[in-house]
């Protein structure tokens, strides 16, 4: 989304030191987790990043995905990822914005992705829901970087809403067997999941999962998602979980260890041994080392 939306969403959140409350340790191990998808890009981040950045620490998120979806956020993202250690980018063009896209964007991306903290190309796909582009500029360069990315053997990270099957439909003729992706902000139904799995996706689980009412469907499916196919992430500065957005509406990367600490409750799993499992996964989809 891009700023002023993001603005309208979260309102002011100068305090939001004097809000945050530091986690508990979840028994007597420290859990190493992935942000598999955030914004910290957004300048909502601009004044205390670094805080930003301690938290997720202080919370065991070892690595973060910044992810682009414009050309400006994904310029920033690079720049940050080459700048912090535990940050990664992203590059691509989100389809709420493609009525802005153009081919010598594209080459401009392409030119960020031969940064070694470049491991991914997205957030694209379809979203019918709000239409701030037409669906014919969507498709066209959702199209367009499933082409590039393959060509430069990225890992996509996918965004769907509302597509009514559009979204499936174009994987299935665009995306090749074998290539990697995650669906990021996984909210879909039954029957959707089991495609994304049946064409070797992995599903991203944002905090969602904990509200009581919107994650009540979610909840119900993710203990059946094979554990080598999961991500959790926050996507910061939204969709903020609980008990969190009790506190604050800005969501940040600390967070996920929530997400996390949901997931293993509804899989009957240990915390510690799921959040290394979901690590891995996420190290190994975007191909980062580790360690």
């Amino acid at each position: 989304m891009n700023a002023n939306r993001i603005k309208r969403q979260l309102g002011n959140e100068k305090n939001i030191n004097d809000q945050y409350t530091p986690f508990k340790k979840c028994g007597s191990k420290q859990m190493i987790l992935f942000d598999s998808h955030s914004h910290l890009n957004d300048r909502i981040y601009d004044q205390d990043l670094n805080d930003v950045l301690k938290r997720a620490s202080d919370a065991g998120v070892a690595k973060m995905m910044v992810v682009g979806i414009t050309l400006k956020s994904c310029l920033k993202g690079t720049e940050l990822a080459e700048k912090y250690a535990e940050l990664y980018a992203s590059v691509g063009i989100h389809p709420h914005d493609t009525k802005d896209c153009s081919e010598k964007v594209i080459q401009t991306l392409k030119g960020l992705s031969q940064s070694s903290k470049v491991c991914a190309w997205g957030e694209i796909g379809l979203d019918f829901n709000r239409m701030f582009s037409s669906r014919a500029d969507q498709e066209k360069w959702f199209c367009r970087q499933l082409e590039v990315s393959g060509e430069l053997g990225l890992p996509v990270i996918f965004h769907e809403r509302d597509s009514k099957g559009r979204f499936l439909d174009i994987l299935r003729s665009e995306f090749a067997p074998g290539r990697q992706g995650v669906v990021h902000c996984f909210s879909g139904n039954r029957k959707e999941l089991l495609a994304y799995l049946s064409m070797g996706l992995h599903i991203g689980i944002t905090g969602i999962l904990t509200i009581q009412k919107r994650g009540e469907y979610l909840r119900q499916l993710v203990p059946h998602i094979p554990r080598d196919r999961i991500l959790v992430e926050t996507d910061a500065p939204f969709l903020t979980p609980a008990p969190e957005k009790n506190r604050t509406r800005r969501n940040e990367p600390a967070f996920v260890k929530s997400v996390l600490l949901k997931l293993a409750k509804l899989r009957n799993e240990e915390p510690e041994v799921l959040a290394s499992a979901v690590y891995e996964n996420t190290c190994k989809l975007y191909q980062i080392p580790d360690a």
